[in-house]
Order: C-alpha cells, then structure tokens, then sequence
C-alpha cells in the first residue's frame, strides 16, 4: 500500500502485518498527517526499501512473521543508522528492549491519533534539524 499526497511532509515506511492496524496508520499518516506512507508487512521487503531509497521514518511492529520488528531494527541500525525508527507493539514490557537497541521511540497500541502524528512529525522534525547542521558544518 502506497499512499502519496501533495505537500508531504515526509517519507515514512510503515512495517505492520496486521491489515486493520496497518488500514489505520497508513490512513491517519496520509490523509490527517500529510506524510508520503509506504506500506508492507514483510520485514524483509522493508530492508530492501531502507537500502534502495531515501526514508524519513520507519514505524515497525514488533510481532510479525520471519523477522521480528527489534530484530529489524537491529538490521536497519546496519544499513541506515541515523533513520529515525519507530517501534510499536502492544507489549509494554518491550519499550526497554526497543529503546536498548536505539529506537528512537516506542509507541504500546492502541496507538492513539494525536500521537502517531505528533511522534512522526516531531522524529522527522529533529533528523531534518540534525541533517541541515551536519550540512552547516
């Protein structure tokens, strides 16, 4: 699922097995939030994607099949180690775990709409920041 929209604000890769939380994210991420969202549920094909093009965010579920979003975090920290990364589940227990291996955020579900958009604008806010200084110098 790929979803563009004029005056985006950003490209964000979303990483969900689950088709209705997916539905959800992709929805409130485009249509309210403005962002450019792509959409898979495999781990593996989101690896090809990070390495293949140019993302301002990845939001990935912990639970899904073949690779497990911390162990695709591990992998995206490989490959693109200032991507701002997202993880969400609905394990509490595992925003340590996440945060220990740098994500940049950890989201429990339900994920409420005010903060799916406030934490995708703030994260690609910041990496922005953090590139025009890094360009500054």
């Amino acid at each position: 699922m790929n979803v563009n929209l004029l005056g985006t604000r950003g490209r964000i890769l979303l990483v969900e097995d689950d088709p209705e939380a997916a539905l959800f994210a992709v929805t409130v991420l485009a249509k309210r939030g403005q962002f450019t969202v792509t959409h898979t549920a495999d781990p593996a094909v989101a690896l090809q994607l990070v390495a293949a093009g140019q993302w301002d965010l990845v939001f990935t579920d912990v639970e899904m099949p073949g690779m497990n979003g911390l162990e695709l975090l591990d992998a995206l920290r490989r490959i693109a180690p200032t991507l701002p990364v997202v993880v969400v589940s609905s394990h509490a227990d595992l925003r340590t775990a996440a945060l220990l291996r740098h994500a940049d955020e950890f989201l429990a579900k339900p994920v409420r709409i005010d903060q799916l958009l406030a934490t995708a604008a703030g994260l690609i806010d910041r990496a922005a920041r953090r590139q025009e200084q890094a360009t500054d110098q």
